[in-house]
């Protein structure tokens, strides 16, 4: 399953149309407060503009959970320039972000459709700044695998499974200790077949074979396309 992408951190973009200067500035956000918290900022920020368009998506829509989209054309012509900046976001499979377009008018109007134009080209070119900057992540969902094992075979057993990991799209996350010692590794589902390792693709460990537990986790994947 794939899941939306998101932004590692904020991106601004401007586009001028006509005299009128477009500034898109997206945003990462979790909640709605979050990205009222940015909306709020940005219009005190340049409390001199005629608009602020909105448009918000928020939550990945895995397993069942629900998405949350929201936008605002903040006084322009309905329909215009929240909605557009949306569908971009949608289009592009993006999520838990905020997109503010602030406008200030340079005084030749533009007509419903140069505003739609406007509005998602400016979201649009923003995102386009995000990938080429190496902002945009890309989520996917992995098995997380536990592999208790032995303190005096902790090290050489990580060792081996970090090799593995990175031939495998894999992440080896922080071990945790107690009266073993646990680790971790997050594997993409291209990568898992169920245990025993006869038939499992990760490197074989001390016998008898430990317990594993997994589940899916959602993990950032950096620069993928």
């Amino acid at each position: 399953m794939d899941l939306p992408s998101t932004i590692a951190r904020p991106i601004d973009h401007e586009v001028v149309i006509k005299k009128s200067r477009f500034l898109a500035h997206l945003a990462p956000a979790a909640t709605v407060a979050e990205a009222d918290a940015v909306i709020a900022r940005r219009r005190k920020e340049l409390w001199d503009a005629g608009h602020h368009c909105v448009a918000m998506v928020l939550g990945t829509g895995a397993d069942g959970a629900s998405q949350t989209a929201r936008s605002s054309d903040d006084g322009e012509p309905g329909g215009t320039a929240g909605v557009p900046m949306l569908e971009v976001l949608r289009h592009r499979d993006m999520t838990d972000l905020v997109a503010v377009v602030t406008r200030y008018f340079g005084g030749v109007k533009l007509g419903a459709g140069g505003l739609v134009r406007a509005y998602s080209g400016a979201v649009a070119g923003a995102l386009d700044v995000a990938a080429a900057s190496g902002a945009l992540l890309r989520r996917e969902l992995l098995y997380e695998v536990e592999v208790p094992v032995p303190h005096g075979d902790a090290g050489r057993i990580d060792n081996v499974l970090r090799d593995w990991a990175s031939s495998h799209g894999s992440v080896m996350e922080p071990p945790a200790y107690d009266a073993v010692a646990h680790l971790r590794l997050l594997v993409p589902r291209s990568s898992w077949t169920p245990w025993p390792p006869t038939s499992h693709p990760l490197p074989p460990v001390p016998s008898p074979l430990p317990s594993a537990r997994h589940g899916w986790w959602t993990y950032p994947r950096v620069g993928l396309d």
